[in-house]
């Protein structure tokens, strides 16, 4: 932690803010439309779909539930979820998204899948790759400018859209909360959690929101492209530079990626706030690996600026 923490004017409530950024990338996204007979089948495929879909450091996406929608806010008029993923470009976000709708949605009992951004240019083929499964009995049909495919299954047919919008956005926002324990510190941050999940445009791509093993480029280990944050773990105080200020025990962590740099940085002021007004939380860090992996810089001073500041 930056020698910057201890300034007395830097602080929400009683809690440190450190004075550093969040490092920030870009990234594609695509938004997808789930919906089923029912919101618990939806919410089934939603949650397949974004498994194992963490880090693209060693997944072939980053993925997470948006928000639950009504059957009015749905293209066919059912119970939906809508669901965002994130890769480094379109090439891979594609390659992630047919394999996850095909694997996951299209097996999961009564679902049909929609594109969620329509209005985005360089769309992806989603539908248009999967009609294969049909072998030659799967219909098409176009509907003003956007084309559906209609798969037979076991169980009637699996809707799927042909192309998805894809859009330019931002990965890797996050904060790190620091706490005096770890039931402490994890209760902040599901309340971080939480505050985010009132936006939308947003994703926390880790399993509930939280992230325990934050990382660092490198490893002793030859081909091991990241290993853990020493400076953050609190068993290793003592015998690395810690970042851990005086009497914190733990950290998590919250990664952020959204459509925008606009909705990563509203959601991490939120997230933080949340997190500061949680009981036992010492201070509020973000990582970032000095300005060299992304352009964009979320500054926690401006995240708390002016109303912030005690």
């Amino acid at each position: 932690m930056s020698e910057t923490l201890a300034k007395p004017d830097l602080r929400v409530g009683s809690v440190l803010i450190d004075d550093t950024f969040a490092e920030a990338f870009p990234m594609a996204a695509t938004r997808l439309i789930i919906t089923a007979i029912s919101e618990k089948w939806a919410m089934i495929a939603a949650t397949v779909i974004t498994g194992y879909a963490t880090s693209v450091i060693a997944c072939d996406a980053e993925a997470g539930i948006e928000r639950i929608l009504t059957p009015d806010e749905t293209p066919d008029g059912r119970p939906g979820i809508s669901v965002l993923l994130f890769a480094f470009n379109r090439e891979s976000l594609e390659k992630a998204v047919v394999k996850r709708v095909g694997q996951c949605i299209m097996t999961c009992p009564t679902t049909a899948c929609f594109n969620g951004l329509p209005d985005r240019t360089k769309p992806i083929k989603v539908g248009g790759k999967l009609r294969r499964f049909g072998d030659g009995y799967q219909i098409s049909k176009l509907i003003g400018d956007r084309r559906f495919w209609r798969v037979p299954v076991m169980d009637g047919e699996f809707v799927c859209e042909d192309e998805f919008g894809t859009t330019k956005a931002v990965g890797g926002g996050n904060i790190l909360i620091l706490g005096e324990s770890q039931a402490k510190t994890l209760e902040a941050a599901e309340l971080g959690v939480t505050a985010i999940s009132k936006f939308h445009d947003v994703i926390t791509p880790f399993p509930g929101g939280v992230v325990r093993s934050g990382s660092k480029v490198g490893s002793k280990y030859k081909g091991q492209i990241a290993s853990t944050n020493h400076a953050y773990a609190p068993s290793l105080k003592g015998q690395v530079k810690s970042a851990l200020p005086e009497g914190a025990k733990c950290c998590y962590e919250i990664v952020i990626d959204g459509l925008s740099l606009e909705s990563v940085v509203e959601a991490s002021k939120a997230a933080l706030y949340a997190s500061a007004a949680a009981n036992g939380v010492i201070a509020i860090s973000a990582g970032n690996y000095g300005g060299k992996l992304g352009p964009y810089h979320i500054h926690l001073k401006d995240l708390v600026k002016p109303e912030g500041l005690s």
